[in-house]
């Protein structure tokens, strides 16, 4: 189990490993260029062969990238829906060459329309990005809280998608804040048995390759995506520990999306130390 986060890249991708080593994240999330804009980054080979060698450096892995916030795949808008895909190809392309596992990303919101009316074009755009991609990258889908309509607060949704899609390089990320705003208690022993269980018959453990450790603002199924520092929030830090307990997740890399703590005055900034620190000393705790 590795403890990582997500980093801000901004003034160059060297600056994402930067800000991991001063927090202790052994493993990282970065975005591939302004999340809330369509328009994406091309990098230098250069600059992409010093991120990888700094990373090493530093024995910060696995690296993976998030997807813009504005992919919707079950959109009705023909642009967007380009946009979407074509997002996802550009940042997987760039998971490649900078030595990063895969995009993780939202599937988006079908605003109404049903998961079965958007699930061909949403399997459709799927094959499309990964035909369009390296074979050495993921495709990497995030379950959602269930906010406004959004695909994936159920495994059965991921479960049909991934087997009529039908790739091996097609995977799951589960985000812990997402599930307990879904209705997954994720923060009891047996409701965390209950929930992998679910998982294993749906989706399959094998094809968990990450977590994105956030405590949740929302109370037990209240499916609000609203993520809080670790120990914070409804699943707390009683959770985290049966949670890090978990066999499943012992070789997995928990990376944190909180909105971490004040400093000196300043605004938080996303994760930080002392959620790190946090999470490193429940794995510690729990063996």
């Amino acid at each position: 189990m590795r403890i990582g986060a997500h980093v801000s890249t901004a003034g160059g991708l060297d600056k994402g490993i930067e800000r991991a080593q001063a927090m202790g994240a052994e493993a990282i999330q970065i975005f591939g260029a302004a999340p809330q804009s369509w328009r994406r980054k091309a990098y230098a080979q250069a600059e992409a062969d010093a991120f990888r060698a700094s990373a090493a450096a530093a024995d910060i892995w696995p690296v993976f990238l998030h997807g813009v916030y504005l992919v919707n795949l079950a959109t009705s808008n023909p642009d967007n829906l380009i946009k979407s895909r074509d997002a996802l190809i550009h940042d997987m392309r760039l998971c490649s060459q900078i030595g990063a596992k895969g995009v993780i990303f939202h599937i988006g919101s079908h605003r109404g329309a049903g998961f079965a009316q958007v699930f061909g074009q949403i399997v459709e755009s799927i094959r499309h990005v990964l035909a369009e991609t390296p074979d050495d990258t993921w495709l990497i889908l995030e379950n959602s809280a269930g906010m406004g309509d959004s695909v994936g607060s159920r495994f059965s949704e991921l479960s049909a998608i991934m087997g009529e899609v039908v790739s091996s390089r097609l995977k799951v990320c589960l985000d812990t804040q997402h599930a307990f705003a879904a209705g997954y208690q994720v923060a009891t022993a047996e409701g965390l048995a209950a929930t992998l269980d679910e998982f294993e018959r749906e989706v399959g453990l094998a094809h968990l390759v990450a977590v994105h450790a956030n405590d949740s603002k929302c109370p037990l199924g209240g499916g609000v995506d609203r993520h809080e520092n670790i120990g914070e929030g409804h699943i707390g830090r009683q959770g985290f520990q049966v949670i890090m307990a978990h066999p499943a997740f012992r070789d997995l890399p928990f990376l944190l999306e909180v909105p971490g703590f004040p400093k000196e005055g300043k605004k938080p900034e996303g994760p930080d130390k002392e959620n790190v620190d946090r999470l490193k000393a429940i794995a510690a705790a729990v063996g």
